[in-house]
């Protein structure tokens, strides 16, 4: 790797602010905003372990659409390679619905909610912090 940080790297410290975000919004009593930033965390710590496999999307260098990710992950690493535990396929689907739900519905993020979504997410990000897809 050269002096300048990988595109990985920089996804995955990505994916770690976010998370911390998530921490500070939830305990802050701000539930819309940290179901957003567990689904953040988790899309972006996505991309991570697809740029580390050397997966990414035909056309533009930077643009990640949400169902490429998605479905990429899920469908090459959990799926197909058995790279990451089957409990996180549901992940990604499920936080972007509560993120959705936080950003355009009038109803409320409930505590629970987002604390259950915060646990899933740091799961999510750890496990790629940790390399479980590399074999």
């Amino acid at each position: 790797m050269s002096s300048a940080l990988s595109e990985e790297t920089l996804y995955l410290a990505k994916a770690e602010e976010s998370l911390e975000s998530a921490v500070s919004e939830l305990a802050n009593r701000r539930y819309k905003s940290c179901a957003n930033r567990c689904y953040y965390a988790c899309f972006q710590a996505a991309i991570a372990a697809l740029l580390r496999a050397g997966i990414r999307p035909s056309g533009a260098r930077h643009d990640w659409p949400h169902p490429f990710v998605q479905g990429q992950f899920n469908g090459q690493f959990v799926n197909r390679r058995h790279l990451y535990p089957s409990e996180l396929r549901t992940v990604l689907p499920e936080l972007q619905g509560l993120r959705h739900s936080a950003d355009y519905d009038p109803d409320p993020v409930t505590e629970t909610e987002a604390a259950r979504a915060l646990r899933r997410a740091r799961r999510f990000v750890e496990a790629i912090r940790q390399g479980e897809g590399v074999r």
